[in-house]
């Protein structure tokens, strides 16, 4: 296979960014598409050119820092994956692929493909987190919790804080980012007893780091990578207002 890419190229924040043309043959359709990044970049060396710049760590869907927007989809045209997951059999020989970076004022781009998600950091460092003691780890099954809330708190501790809600929102929400922090804290016991003053102090740290409000177009759902449903985002709005009816936070 022969690809033509079409690659968003910026040396730093401070510096305007531009789309730059490049071929990569000998592709395998079976290669990951961060395989063929990686191939790239050796035939930018070989030339003594900068390589593209973009995050990977895991490479198995995991850690979600592979964050590209591909032909205009968070992590491209294949859904429930990461773009470490995505193969270049979903793409036909001789395609144009555009690769971008997230676009969101709350991510700035630091170089190339690379943009900082520590605003995800400090959202979570605010509250996402249990505090109190809870003891050593209890044999299982002897606090009782129902099976329904079991599996909603697996589902919204899936989130891997890749981004992905909030490039696909037309507002740059967090919404469903924050969500899923929440509920999986708020529906286990262990999450009970900081249950108000978290999801407080989370949605008012999402404010402060710019992100938008909720569009109301289900397309952060759509898009994660782990399907994490929107129906998170109603229980947020539930948690929030009935914390503050009987807010102590200034």
């Amino acid at each position: 296979m022969q690809i033509k890419l079409k690659v968003w190229r910026q040396k730093n924040n401070s510096e305007d960014g531009k789309i730059v043309e490049y071929t990569v043959g000998d592709i395998i359709p079976e290669m990951s598409f961060l395989d063929m990044l990686d191939i790239l970049n050796k035939q930018l060396l070989k030339k003594d050119e900068e390589p593209i710049a973009f995050d990977h760590d895991c490479r198995e869907g995991i850690c979600g820092s592979c964050s590209l927007y591909i032909n205009g989809r968070p992590q491209g045209p294949e859904q429930g994956i990461t773009a470490c997951q995505l193969h270049m059999r979903s793409f036909a020989d001789g395609d144009t692929v555009y690769i971008e970076p997230w676009r969101a004022k709350s991510f700035p781009v630091l170089r190339d493909l690379v943009v900082d998600r520590s605003a995800f950091d400090r959202i979570i460092q605010s509250g996402g987190y249990v505090s109190i003691n809870t003891g050593s780890a209890p044999d299982a099954n002897t606090i009782p919790i129902p099976d329904g809330k079991v599996k909603e708190a697996f589902e919204a501790a899936d989130c891997i804080g890749c981004g992905s809600c909030v490039a696909a929102c037309k507002n740059a929400s967090a919404m469903l980012f924050v969500a899923a922090k929440v509920s999986h804290l708020i529906l286990l016991p262990q999450g009970q007893q900081e249950r108000k003053s978290r999801v407080e102090k989370m949605v008012a740290q999402m404010d402060v780091e710019k992100f938008g409000a909720c569009s109301n177009t289900g397309a952060c759902a759509f898009e994660c990578p782990k399907s994490i449903p929107i129906s998170h985002i109603a229980r947020l709005n539930r948690e929030f207002l009935s914390a503050k009816l009987t807010s102590n936070l200034t």
